[in-house]
């Protein structure tokens, strides 16, 4: 066993969890920078090869309060008006200061380049290239802590349990995965970063940590969290031929831009059977892409791998190259010839707007908590508004990282091992011979979560999702391998199906009770918006 002592603990190494670690260092602070894979190397951010809504307003007049009303907008009247006034306020300047640390943003005439997305009302999302923006930023953070030696990055971390002395959080109990070995760290302030919960879903534009981890910490240690209900489906993400290296919602910008025809697996298009035309342009909603797609796979209808093709075979090579040149050639890489083939493509889990409730400092309800980026719920309402996720991350993580530094410096921590026994003996605790295989339950919950709380949903799906859910929940004790040995990938299986039974749970139990559709949030039982429910449901 290793104990640690620091004054910020930030537990997840994406773009909200580095830009923590590093503000909480320029704020004074010692900082012990804690991640399940490698440092900067997981999460969404790292993943993301898009755009960065901000309102720098360097192409066109823009000021942040446009750029608040689009987000408003897009959340459906359920938007913590305070926390989406901070990512947008303070998005130019965390952009600005990214740009000073060398991310390279892309400029033409001396200005930073701003696109066009679906839901602005001007040209506002920044960019590095349309393949980078997401590697870029990652690197620039990761440059940073590298030249930072107030902090200390811990790798391989797998955090179990935040401690609790007194009503405070005081810091945490984890699971070092290539020693087996029990790790605890003491802290004045601890930052969740830890992301999303889109791992929950068998399509998925998650990486392999984005399983709900910081949701079901927080809430084991008393936090509340917020809007669980609403999570973000996109509809044309990459389903076959395997994609190498290039993010599953890269279709977006090449379909708006070319018009690439939706066809289901007869060849034949189909949006216009529900309501909508794209005539040969990418105008059709998210929502009814998604909807249509799923109706026509339901029908028997579907591509393949069930899904729709995708085809943009009626462009020419100088047509796409002109587009989008160097995604062609990373395309040539992975086999594809748009010319000559179309893709499948199908609604995937992309993101997730709700999460811990905390307050424009990023404080939670319990004292010495904090959390940044996607862990943090209410910014965004029912629905996240297009480019926002890096905007967050960066200006929630720094805030986070202020906020943390400001009170550990008052509350310095004192090593307190005592505090940490319980926790640490709950890790070590298990079962002898093994009795079922987490990873085939890991797999089933995706199923289930995918067909029963997936873009749309009944009563029924909900609750037959919840009662298998709990009757996973009742088997788990008896299943937990003792921890000790070194790569254990079944514990750690063990500790994921935890975290994601947990979070399911509350994701479904949401949508259970919100009987209405809303943004993210599709009831097909109760279509349409319900006035009365324009109120944010909490669990605690």
């Amino acid at each position: 066993m290793m104990h640690l002592d620091t004054d910020v603990l930030v537990i997840g190494a994406g773009g909200a969890g580095m830009y923590a670690a590093l503000e909480a260092a320029r704020g004074g602070a010692k900082v012990i920078l804690a991640d399940r894979s490698l440092i900067g190397r997981g999460g969404a951010t790292i993943m993301a090869q898009m755009t960065v809504a901000v309102a720098v307003g360097e192409e066109v007049p823009d000021h942040w309060e446009h750029h608040y009303a689009d987000t408003l907008a897009a959340g459906r009247g359920l938007c913590d008006p305070a926390l989406a006034r901070l990512l947008c306020e303070e998005g130019p300047e965390v952009i600005r200061e990214m740009d000073a640390w060398g991310v390279g943003w892309a400029r033409e005439n001396g200005h930073m380049k701003q696109a066009f997305a679906p839901g602005h009302d001007r040209p506002r999302c920044v960019y590095v290239d349309f393949l980078n923006t997401g590697p870029a930023v990652s690197k620039t953070l990761r440059s940073r802590l590298i030249r930072t030696p107030e902090i200390r990055r811990i790798g391989d971390l797998l955090v179990t349990e935040l401690v609790l002395k007194a009503g405070e959080c005081v810091g945490a109990v984890g699971l070092h995965i290539a020693g087996g070995q029990a790790v605890t760290i003491s802290a004045a302030s601890t930052i969740v970063a830890t992301g999303g919960l889109t791992r929950l879903y068998q399509r998925n534009s998650a990486s392999a940590n984005m399983g709900g981890d910081g949701y079901a910490l927080c809430l084991a240690a008393g936090a509340e969290l917020i809007d669980m209900e609403f999570v973000q489906f996109f509809p044309i993400g990459h389903l076959a031929p395997r994609l190498i290296g290039m993010d599953p919602i890269m279709w977006d910008p090449f379909r708006y831009k070319l018009g690439g025809r939706l066809l289901n697996g007869e060849r034949e298009e189909f949006v216009h059977k529900y309501g909508a035309s794209d005539a040969g342009k990418y105008v059709v909603t998210r929502d009814l892409a998604t909807y249509a797609i799923v109706k026509e796979v339901e029908a028997g209808r579907g591509s393949p791998h069930g899904g729709a093709w995708l085809s943009f075979e009626h462009c020419s090579e100088a047509e796409l190259r002109a587009a989008a040149g160097p995604v062609i050639d990373r395309l040539a890489k992975n086999g594809i010839d748009l010319t000559k083939q179309a893709v499948e493509v199908a609604p995937i889990a992309h993101y997730h707007m709700g999460g811990v409730k905390a307050d424009v400092s990023m404080r939670t309800k319990v004292p010495g908590l904090f959390v940044a980026g996607e862990a943090v719920g209410g910014a965004n309402g029912a629905n996240r508004l297009s480019g926002n996720a890096i905007t967050e991350a960066l200006v929630f993580g720094r805030k986070a990282g202020k906020s943390a530094a400001e009170r550990a410096l008052k509350h310095r921590a004192s090593a307190d091992p005592e505090a940490f026994t319980a926790a640490r003996s709950r890790l070590a605790e298990g079962r002898g011979e093994p009795r079922s295989n987490p990873a085939l339950l890991l797999e089933e919950l995706q199923a289930l979560m995918q067909k029963q709380v997936g873009p749309f949903r009944t009563g029924r799906g909900l609750q037959q999702a919840l009662e298998r859910i709990g009757s996973m929940q009742a088997g788990l004790p008896a299943m937990k391998p003792p921890a000790g040995k070194p790569y254990d990938t079944e514990l750690v299986d063990w500790f994921d199906l935890r975290t994601m039974l947990e979070v399911a749970r509350c994701v479904a139990a949401s949508a259970l009770s919100r009987t209405e559709s809303r943004g993210a949030h599709q009831r097909e039982d109760f279509p349409g918006m319900d006035p009365a429910w324009d109120r944010n449901q909490v669990i605690a």
